[in-house]
């Protein structure tokens, strides 16, 4: 068992104010907004990655709020109100996590989302043509703008695809760079007095004495006035009481692709696949929806059966007719549940928790990030 010696005890793992569990965008912008808001405050963000552990630079990069297809479809589940707050949450976190990092910092290019269809998806189509003119009044109050989506066929040709036959263009959507936004929000997390330690996982948190007991699978504890959960996926294992489920995606990269025509971020099959050019590369991820069962899980890694179908669709629909090679294929953990909606609530006692992102962690997370640090400060 590995015990903090003397030094550590004192300069590292003492009077802890907050302790924050996860890394990723949540716990440093809750992290970040807990000093500006109480610079007095000693906090400590852990993490069991020697990087974010999940999915927080392990995505594609997409600064989406909402494709149609995903709105119609939460609209048949949901309340306009819910829908409509949700949307709401999104916008402000990318909004926020923009002004926070700055754009260029972000490598935040505007090119749009973009939603694609295929011959095979008309019935799905005509209904987001029917609704398309009530969803744009809907978050024309969020967006500033009159037409967010757009339906846009003419592009098509433009972007060298094979069998696709209308798109539909979210105008307010865009990209970034999320290796950069991390080392970003980390740089400001340590300039605001931040403590951050990777690679040290936690086991188990428990209130005691007006204090939370953290447990680290080393071995050894110590004790924290607050905590705040925000590990997302992974939040179950510590909190077995919220509906919080892992969800796996699976992402590969091209290597450059002489003559790439298309620029954008692109949703497919109601978002379970989705696309983006980096560069003059081809990012491709998505196809949970063939194996839900066995893509429920913490493991990183990827699978025969999904990978064969990301290459399938960049060698018949994406880049047909064009020599590509793969350079890289990996994985991330999301936070999913039977709710699209975020916990965000004080759990029991001096635990907190900010999760389930629901795959929309780089729109919501710097929004729920504050929005949990707000939640410790009233606490206090």
């Amino acid at each position: 068992m590995y015990e903090p010696g003397f030094w550590e005890r004192e300069a590292i793992f003492n009077n802890i104010d907050v302790c924050i569990i996860g890394s990723g965008i949540v716990g440093l912008n809750a992290a970040i907004n807990l000093k500006s808001k109480a610079k007095g405050l000693n906090v400590l963000v852990v993490d069991s990655g020697f990087l974010p552990h999940g999915a927080s630079t392990r995505n594609a990069g997409f600064a989406c709020f909402g494709s149609l297809t995903e709105l119609i479809d939460d609209l048949k589940n949901e309340s306009e109100d819910a829908v409509l707050k949700r949307i709401q949450l999104r916008w402000e976190g990318l909004k926020k996590l923009r002004k926070l990092v700055g754009d260029a910092n972000l490598d935040f290019e505007p090119f749009g989302g973009h939603e694609i269809f295929t011959p095979s998806d008309a019935e799905v189509f005509e209904e987001c043509q029917q609704k398309i003119t009530y969803f744009n009044r809907l978050v024309a109050p969020v967006t500033g703008v009159i037409d967010t989506y757009k339906i846009e066929d003419r592009k098509i040709d433009s972007f060298g695809f094979s069998g696709v036959n209308h798109v539909i263009v979210n105008q307010c959507e865009g990209q970034i760079n999320t290796g950069k936004m991390m080392n970003a929000l980390l740089e400001i997390a340590h300039q605001s007095g931040v403590k951050i330690i990777n690679g040290l996982g936690i086991s188990a948190v428990k209130n005691t004495n007006n204090k939370v007991e953290i447990n680290c699978i080393p071995g050894f504890s110590f004790s924290a006035k607050r905590v705040l959960v925000a590990n997302n996926g992974f939040a179950s294992a510590l909190l077995p009481e919220l509906e919080v489920l892992p969800a796996r995606a699976q992402v590969l990269i091209t290597h450059p692709v002489a003559n790439l025509q298309m620029k954008g971020s692109f949703h497919y099959e109601k978002g379970f696949y989705y696309f983006r050019n980096v560069g003059d590369r081809v990012l491709l991820g998505g196809g949970r929806n063939l194996n839900f069962e066995k893509e429920t899980t913490t493991s990183f890694g990827t699978t025969p059966q999904i990978q064969d179908q990301l290459d399938r669709l960049l060698k018949e629909m994406i880049l047909p007719q064009t020599k590509f090679t793969i350079d890289m294929r990996w994985s991330g953990i999301m936070g999913v549940g039977t709710s699209k909606s975020t916990i965000l609530k004080c759990v029991e006692g001096n635990i907190f928790c900010s999760v389930r992102m629901g795959g929309m962690g780089i729109a919501i997370g710097s929004r729920i990030g504050e929005l949990g640090a707000q939640l410790i400060l009233d606490s206090l």
